[in-house]
């Protein structure tokens, strides 16, 4: 009864982080830069460059979005074509996973007798392991990217920064309370 308690357990802690790197892939907020808001205007205009492994899209003052599909494979940066195959390869080696793994459980009756199950199983959790090391490899080239971008000292014409605003609403308010500019001044008040 333990061992099929672990085994479920496992199961579905390993299936649910398959599921997530899944709906990463599908998000769009990946990369989100703001462009202009400045000027002395009393008209603020403000648009968003946003972007995902997918697509490229740009939102203006009036909320309307336009968006560019990446429309083959070398038309994108070689570092999300990078980050695209770690991630794809981690989800069909998760995909294998969760049916190696469903089938070889003890408390499923398909996949034949116990030694069968059991390498099932065994091979379940490898291609987990694989899957996962493959996941984050891609999540940390994409990481670094970003952190590269967002510290360097300066950078060529056409490059973005990235933003952060996803602080939650109880910070944003305390950032206010404060009277500080910027999240970092917040984090170094902190």
């Amino acid at each position: 009864m333990r061992k099929q308690l672990v085994q479920i357990l496992g199961f579905l802690t390993s299936s649910l982080g398959w599921t997530f790197v899944l709906c990463t892939m599908a998000m769009d907020y990946w990369r989100i830069t703001q462009l202009g808001g400045q000027g002395g205007s009393f008209i603020i205009k403000v648009a968003w460059y946003w972007s995902n492994l997918w697509k490229d899209c740009f939102t203006d003052s009036t909320a309307v979005t336009n968006c560019r599909d990446f429309p083959v494979l070398w038309s994108v940066t070689p570092f999300v074509q990078g980050v695209r195959g770690l991630l794809m390869c981690g989800l069909t080696l998760g995909f294998f996973a969760v049916v190696l793994s469903f089938l070889g459980m003890e408390c499923t009756f398909i996949g034949g007798g116990d030694k069968t199950k059991d390498k099932m199983l065994f091979s379940g959790a490898v291609f987990h392991v694989a899957g996962g090391v493959s996941n984050i490899a891609g999540y940390c080239l994409y990481i670094n990217r970003v952190a590269r971008t967002t510290f360097s000292a300066s950078l060529g014409p056409g490059v973005l920064r990235y933003c952060f605003f996803f602080l939650p609403q109880s910070i944003q308010t305390l950032v206010k309370f404060l009277n500080v500019n910027s999240a970092l001044e917040f984090i170094y008040y902190i």
